[in-house]
């Protein structure tokens, strides 16, 4: 009796068969003999009975092995038949039956199916590589295979750029433009395994115009909504991903080859399919962070489209991967309002309300992803206003409901909302008149102590806001914000230490009293001086010297000056009057002017070590120098001639041929100004 060992590819399709398996097989190219053993493994007894019956029939025993047995004799007849396979492929890719070439090829894919990394190492080392590329024609019976097997290898890194060596990208790429739906399945599946993470992939595909070919056929397909069509879409989504993945140059390629209505389009089409729309969605946020996708997306129904699509997921991943293309889209205006027009708020507000007293770490998450992307809403002038309502929107309203949460992030977020709000005077008048100071203050109170350092920069963020409006800085001063502000003086976070500087210089703006009452407030000024060597911190550093100015301009208080030159502050004011912004050179030069004004004697020496007479002199020679730099020296210039040991630096210097020549300026206020300087200079010469 003869006992024939079943093939490899034989006894897969024997385990893969549901009826009439043995007569279709071959057993080495042959039919089983009388009496042949048929040898396999079987778990289910049902099954190995039904084998039995037909192996019967056929005159076959079916033997019962152990699984052990089995896999062994499994892969060493895998490996034979595949290194068969890889040779025969050779010889007869050029000079071959159709069924030969299938053979192969089959096999070459059940070995990937089995082990995909050896496998694909074996095929590397072969040098099949490049036969595969003289296969790759619309007219073969077998493209689709070929195709597959390379989608199936360029799932490994190690593949990719061999994939381009071998030369398969450009008759990949011309394979796209095929109707067989099956190749072009297999062939964007490849194209896209190869583009993955992998830049000698993406070169290749783009210099053989891949991406376009794909994108129109996005274009032709999207109304299509059979079932190979859909999944052909989806495949073709993927592939523009991986071509484009965080790359701004080939992402903006297709930006310009206009994808972004096609896959918004797809998305309206398609929004039942859930591998489409969970493609599409990649897709979107693989271009949603391109300003340039942004002013596309604000020209579709975007905003509809992903809100509808929101308002049907109930599962966290799913909401998770939209929030994911909101968050870059909506920090376009345009988008901002479209989202709040089509309802994305009332759907956020859904979510906090739902999630606010859950423990669960994906509710937590989601809470803080729904409040965050309300504040930014919140950004927009239009969608601001809109939601605002005149203070009695309902959104402004639940809004204002979580400053007394005990919820960090919601604490955080109504704090923001707020100082987003608060970004034009009538907002800022109205909620001051109706109680938002005594809320947001009541907040830093539970924050002073080892608090949430993200909720008092949020909190002193919209009091800053609130404070700009003339009218509300004696209702704010006198509602105590000065004070509360204070109690976060000993604070080491920097940007809690910007926000309250920013948040007292404009309840100061133009408030004598209120200005003289914390210049002279001893420790207020000793900390604005060590600020001002923040270096680290610029923001800090800047506002630090613009508050220690602010002091002097807007209390004229020689109190004030004392307080500020006995903590050592002269000389940060004149190196403030050396800064790149002229806002800030300019505040410098007038508090500067008042000191020589009011209190000369006692900061001459500081003024001198400063070298502020210097300074002056190359502000004055600068062409550079505005006009108020020039105006605000001269009359500094003037005052400081007041010291006898300044007015000799003064008269070292050649001020005068400076002077003079600015008599011809402009700016008339400056040629005045220069008139006046040059007599004076001229009498104490």
């Amino acid at each position: 009796m003869n006992i024939e060992q079943i093939s490899t590819q034989t006894l897969y399709k024997t385990l893969r068969c549901r009826s009439n398996a043995l007569q279709q097989l071959n057993v080495n190219g042959r039919k089983p003999c009388h009496g042949s053993y048929v040898t396999v493994a079987m778990r289910s007894l049902g099954i190995a009975h039904r084998y039995g019956d037909i192996a019967a029939k056929n005159n076959c025993t079916v033997q019962m092995i152990d699984e052990d047995t089995y896999f062994s004799l499994f892969r060493i007849n895998q490996a034979d038949n595949l290194s068969d396979a890889l040779k025969k492929l050779k010889i007869t890719a050029t000079d071959s039956t159709a069924d030969s070439l299938e053979g192969c090829l089959d096999c070459l894919l059940q070995a990937l199916a089995q082990n995909n990394i050896e496998t694909s190492e074996k095929i590397q080392k072969s040098g099949i590589l490049q036969v595969f590329a003289s296969l790759l024609t619309p007219q073969s019976s077998s493209t689709a295979k070929v195709a597959n097997i390379i989608a199936e290898v360029a799932k490994n890194e190690f593949m990719r750029n061999p994939c381009v060596d071998a030369g398969l990208i450009p008759p990949l790429v011309q394979l796209l433009n095929c109707k067989d739906q099956e190749v072009l399945l297999q062939t964007g599946r490849a194209l896209g395994n190869i583009c993955y993470d992998s830049h000698e992939g993406r070169s290749a595909v783009d210099h053989a115009g891949g991406a376009q070919i794909v994108v129109d056929q996005l274009r032709s397909l999207c109304s299509k909504t059979d079932p190979a069509s859909e999944k052909l879409l989806t495949v073709f989504c993927g592939m523009l991903v991986n071509y484009s993945n965080e790359n701004d140059t080939l992402q903006s390629q297709l930006i310009n080859m206009g994808v972004v209505p096609t896959l918004v389009k797809l998305l309206g089409i398609h929004c039942q399919n859930a591998a489409l729309t969970e493609m599409c969605l990649v897709a979107f946020g693989n271009l949603a962070e391109l300003e340039s996708s942004k002013e596309q997306f604000a020209y579709t129904n975007i905003a509809e489209e992903l809100v509808k699509l929101f308002k049907k997921q109930i599962e966290h991943d799913k909401k998770e991967m939209i929030f994911e293309v909101l968050a870059p889209l909506a920090e376009n205006d345009i988008i901002k309002l479209q989202l709040v027009e089509a309802g994305l708020v009332e759907c956020l507000l859904e979510i906090v309300q739902k999630t606010v007293d859950s423990d669960k770490e994906d509710d937590i998450a989601e809470l803080k992803t729904a409040s965050d992307l309300m504040v930014l809403l919140l950004l927009g002038d239009e969608s601001m206003q809109k939601l605002f309502e005149g203070g009695k929107g309902s959104v402004f309203q639940r809004v204002l409901s979580w400053i007394p949460s005990n919820n960090h992030q919601l604490q955080l977020a109504g704090a923001l909302a707020i100082a987003n709000f608060a970004r034009n005077d009538g907002n800022c008048i109205h909620m001051v008149d109706n109680g938002i100071v005594q809320k947001l203050m009541d907040l830093l109170d539970r924050h002073v102590e080892d608090g949430n350092v993200t909720v008092q920069h949020a909190a002193l963020s919209a009091l800053r806001n609130l404070a700009i409006p003339v009218v509300n800085k004696a209702k704010m001063l006198s509602a105590g914000v000065a004070e509360a502000v204070l109690k976060f003086l000993r604070s080491e976070m920097p940007p809690v230490q910007f926000k309250l500087l920013g948040t007292l210089r404009m309840l100061i703006d133009a408030q004598a009293d209120a200005a003289e009452q914390l210049g002279k407030n001893v420790k207020l000024v000793e900390r604005l001086v060590e600020w001002c060597e923040a270096k680290d911190h610029a923001g800090v550093m800047g506002e630090s010297n613009r508050l220690l100015s602010a002091l002097i301009r807007h209390s004229k208080s020689k109190d004030v000056i004392r307080t500020i030159v006995q903590s050592g502050g002269i000389k940060h004011l004149v190196t403030m009057a050396t800064s790149e912004h002229v806002i800030m050179q300019n505040e410098a030069l007038v508090a500067l002017a008042l000191i020589a004004a009011l209190e000369l004697v006692t900061a001459e020496k500081d003024i001198e070590n400063a070298q502020l007479v210097q300074i002056l002199h190359r502000l004055l020679s600068d062409e550079r120098s505005a006009p108020e730099i020039k105006y605000n020296s001269m009359v500094l210039i003037c005052a400081l001639m007041g010291s006898e040991p300044l007015h000799k630096e003064v008269q070292s210097l050649s001020f005068l041929e400076v002077v003079s020549k600015l008599r011809s300026h402009e700016n008339k206020t400056v040629a005045q100004q220069a008139s006046l300087t040059e007599q004076r200079l001229a009498v104490e010469s």
